[in-house]
């Protein structure tokens, strides 16, 4: 991944000397699994742990020759040994090695945008508190529907990130599988207790059942769960561009001092950075086919997946984690204009108080058919004239003698759009 978009701590999970390290405590592990079992001397196993390192640049020279990754790998690991060099990578497999480092490298990831995503809900539990009787215009099909609070569309988006992070959790628990079965997977060079000694000392899970490679579907799920939490990111990104535009302008991302929205115009305040969270999601959404297309591997193993996973991995997370520590900010700097959003209210005349109308209407005897065809051209009057729906309602007769002032002042209050915001909030833990 670009740099641009790359935050230090989890950009160096994902160097080639981290990735190295990994599989050197892999390598390591195993080696002091086999000296529990008494095959490999303790000794041995300690000048091991004190000694062996490698250097990057000699592993690409090594396999510049090879064409094996692994096996330029335990080659560069060996030059730093002595007599006890003959033990590293005993009974294993290349995929022992890979797959269960990568996990290990997956666990490191999952637990920074674990933190990410605990912050990003209690930003958003933070933020729907202090907004939550900020009235403004719920919309659908983008036109004004009835109001409804800035506070209980941050509660929607606080209850889908939980939804999220319980996936998340599933899916990284999903990938926190290790593998040291073999060649085909049947121990038949390695026993099962070497696995499960590496694994406990990685903080991993033995794989039930392998072929030479973990199966490819804890990955698919794992990626597309990522995707899933940035089209949520996404969703709330363009609401905000929405709400940002001149014609409504109810919330804004913050613009800093200095800050510049467009070479030619200087009037210029833009969402860019709700807009940057738009074209991130698509990219780690283009992830999820790569690593669906990765399940079905040949036989016991083949290669195919390595490439691929070389870039879906690293990429996925590192955007993620991008997208969630600069949105959470976003939300958290987030400018709210209550007095725009009571003004966008307003502009449609009353409108919004259609359906209580109908509903007396109902409540007195009417059928609701009889209480649409009456409610119904007033409003489109309303649209037409620009005239008070209410003043248009009260010249209504048939209106005007069944409901008396005091049920219409109850028809058009706005605290009617109040009443159950408590309950919504109690409902999701807010």
């Amino acid at each position: 991944m670009i740099e641009r978009y790359t935050r230090p701590e989890m950009g160096k999970i994902w160097t080639e000397e981290n990735r190295f390290q990994a599989w050197l405590e892999v390598e390591i592990a195993a080696c002091e699994a086999w000296a529990e079992q008494g095959v490999i001397p303790n000794e041995d196993v300690a000048k091991m742990r004190e000694n062996a390192g490698f250097d990057v640049e000699r592993i690409l020279e090594i396999e510049a020759t090879t064409r094996h990754d692994v096996v330029a790998f335990t080659r560069a690991v060996s030059e730093t040994l002595g007599e006890e060099r003959k033990w590293v990578h005993y009974g294993l497999t290349s995929t022992d090695v890979v797959d269960t480092a990568q996990s290990y490298l997956l666990k490191q990831a999952n637990d920074i945008l674990r933190d990410d995503l605990h912050r990003f809900k209690d930003v958003l539990a933070r933020k729907a508190n202090e907004h939550r009787y900020t009235l403004m215009m719920g919309r659908t099909h983008g036109v004004h529907a009835e109001p409804t609070t800035f506070g209980v569309k941050l509660a929607l988006w606080h209850e889908e990130v939980k939804r999220q992070i319980e996936r998340f959790e599933a899916a990284a628990e999903g990938v926190r599988a290790g593998k040291m079965s073999g060649a085909v997977g049947t121990f038949a060079n390695i026993p099962p207790e070497i696995e499960a000694s590496v694994c406990e000392r990685l903080g991993l899970a033995p794989a039930p059942i392998s072929t030479q490679t973990l199966q490819r579907d804890r990955h698919a799920h794992y990626i597309s769960t990522l995707a899933l939490i940035a089209t949520s990111i996404e969703k709330m990104a363009v609401e905000i561009r929405n709400l940002q535009k001149t014609e409504s302008r109810e919330v804004e991302e913050a613009f800093g001092k200095g800050q510049k929205g467009s070479s030619a115009m200087p009037h210029k305040r833009n969402p860019v950075g709700s807009e940057n969270m738009t074209g991130l999601s698509r990219v780690i959404r283009g992830h999820v086919q790569t690593a669906f297309e990765n399940v079905p591997l040949w036989h016991e193993r083949d290669i195919s997946h390595s490439s691929a996973e070389r870039i879906i991995f690293p990429d996925s997370t590192i955007l993620l984690n991008y997208m969630l520590n600069r949105f959470t900010n976003i939300i958290d700097r987030l400018t709210v204009y209550p007095e725009n959003m009571k003004e966008n209210i307003n502009k449609t005349f009353g409108l919004v108080h259609s359906q209580q109308v109908l509903l007396a209407l109902i409540d007195y005897g009417m059928t609701r058919e009889e209480a649409y065809d009456l409610v119904q051209p007033k409003a489109m009057e309303a649209w037409e004239t620009k005239v008070s729906f209410r003043t248009l309602v009260e010249q209504e007769e048939n209106i005007r003698k069944v409901l008396d002032k005091e049920t219409l002042d109850d028809c058009f209050d706005e605290r009617h759009h109040l009443k159950n915001v408590d309950v919504l909030f109690s409902r999701v833990g807010l």
